[in-house]
């Protein structure tokens, strides 16, 4: 990597990192509730969209309904709740091109690390930039860094070592790096895991494939749920498309929280129920009760939703099975599971999960000291303690990620006000005393075990608690006391503004 020195670094008000769901929606509150401001959106990859475009894979999907994980401020318009990615992709698209936005994107712009100069009031970011002619190091100074990145890594997939692997004769795919030209048609395909994307993939893949069959360790939580809300249909007939989508979302609202806490609360009867509609479809218990009833209760993992009950109908047809077993090692044929059983392959997917990666995995500095983030906590599951004029977008774990993200960005932008009415150029939350330290995503999901310990924590009260109920947080977030917790940050220059 070359470095260039320019002579001036660009200056702006804010940066948002990150151009895909979260970062456009970030995008649109500052633009509207702050339109003075200069921002730029910064954009790693080549175009907007984040996991949206990431993802190629077949079947393709939202895990969540799209009047929940769409923006409140643009109704969804498609026929289907459950969309495939394409549909959210051109969503988010339309949301950038109608606000203006897109013209405030860099693509090809990584943040590689964020120093924070409490003199100065200002945070220095060094980039990586791609050009014609290779990649360049610059530099971009900015008074507030919003990291809308996500929780993953864009560039690594979990691969856990498979015994035997290089043995095998097919090819091995990860559903992260989908390959364009990969053929399955009328072939054996093994999809090693049990999570959204192998319940997606399964489906999608038994249309062409000769078989598919989804290779689990243990059982996962999965639901059939409507691909198309015929009541919200409904609803859309009866009334103006802003006014539906609000309707239709609070609604979607009230359900998804509601059967939450039924879960949580009584998990005997929400596991009686889960296994009574699986049972109904696919009429075998037995069947049931080996690979579909896990050990944990609902939700203590993310529940899979699976639309039109697609899943079950390909198993139904003899189109798709699913084996729960241990690997033992792969051979050239296929998988020898521990049982003695040989699963003959000519494709095997990876479906084994994300590597999470906090905020992009940005090196952050304040005032030259590094910032350990495991050992901050997050306020309003927003701002970081020990990190002035910095906020990262945290969606839920079990409800529509864009729910809690667009919460931050109002947020972020009330905090930007915040800073106007009380002239401070940098503010940082503190705890008035100590906190007890949990987990940022209290989720027994393996991706999210492996790497949680590198995240920042929440505390054990609010506003240093990471709720999981939107009601709650929809109607506290922005009726916060700001001035009760964040402090302005010693040293900063006054804020000066024309």
């Amino acid at each position: 990597m070359s470095s260039v020195t320019p002579v001036s670094t660009e200056h702006l008000d804010v940066v948002i990192v990150g151009a895909g769901l979260s970062g456009i929606g970030a995008a649109y509150r500052l633009h509207t509730e702050h339109p003075g401001r200069s921002y730029t959106v910064l954009e790693a990859r080549d175009a907007l969209g984040g996991t949206w475009d990431l993802f190629r894979y077949p079947g393709i999907r939202s895990d969540s309904d799209m009047f929940t994980l769409g923006y409140p401020f643009k109704p969804w318009r498609d026929a289907q709740s459950i969309a495939d990615g394409p549909s959210i992709l051109r969503y988010i698209t339309e949301t950038a091109v109608e606000n203006g936005i897109d013209r405030h994107i860099r693509y090809g712009t990584k943040v590689l690390a964020a120093e924070w100069d409490s003199a100065a009031s200002r945070w220095t970011l060094t980039l990586a930039v791609r050009t014609p002619d290779g990649v360049e190091e610059r530099t971009l100074t900015c008074g507030f860094l919003y990291s809308c990145s996500g929780y993953y890594n864009y560039d690594h997939g979990h691969e856990p070592e498979f015994a035997g692997i290089e043995d095998f004769t097919g090819a091995v795919v990860h559903p992260q790096f989908w390959p364009e030209d990969l053929d399955y048609a009328g072939k054996k395909v093994v999809v090693i895991g049990s999570g959204a994307t192998a319940v997606t993939l399964v489906p999608a893949m038994a249309e062409q494939a000769e078989l598919v069959t989804m290779l689990q360790r243990s059982p996962t939580w999965i639901s059939a749920v409507p691909g198309r809300d015929k009541l919200a249909d409904r609803i859309r007939e009866l009334l103006p498309p802003q006014l539906a989508h609000r309707v239709i979302r609070t609604k979607n609202i009230l359900f998804n929280v509601g059967f939450y806490q039924y879960c949580r609360r009584r998990p005997e009867a929400a596991r009686k129920m889960l296994t009574g509609l699986t049972t109904r479809i696919l009429k075998d218990p037995a069947l049931v009760a080996e690979h579909f009833t896990p050990d944990y209760d609902p939700w203590d993992q993310r529940l899979c939703a699976v639309p039109n009950a697609d899943f079950f109908k390909a198993m139904r047809k003899g189109k798709a099975e699913v084996v729960t077993d241990h690997i033992e090692t792969f051979v050239p044929e296929g998988i020898r599971l521990q049982s003695g059983r040989v699963l003959a392959a000519d494709v095997v997917i990876t479906a084994t999960g994300l590597q999470l990666l906090a905020f992009g995995g940005i090196d952050l500095t304040v005032d030259g000291a590094p910032v350990r983030l495991n050992q901050e906590f997050v306020w309003q599951g927003t701002m970081i303690t020990g990190v002035p004029n910095f906020a990262v977008c945290i969606g839920y774990t079990n409800a529509s990620w864009t729910l809690r993200a667009d919460l931050s960005s109002r947020l972020v932008c009330k905090v930007l006000g915040h800073m106007d009415r009380n002239g401070y150029s940098a503010v940082v939350p503190e705890p008035d005393r100590a906190l007890e330290e949990r987990p940022l995503l209290d989720l027994a999901s393996g991706y999210i075990q492996r790497s949680i310990a590198a995240f920042p924590r929440q505390g054990d009260r609010r506003p240093w608690q990471v709720r999981q109920n939107y009601l709650l947080d929809s109607a506290t977030t922005m009726r916060t006391n700001l001035s009760k917790t964040l402090r302005p940050v010693r040293g900063a220059k006054a804020l000066q503004r024309v």
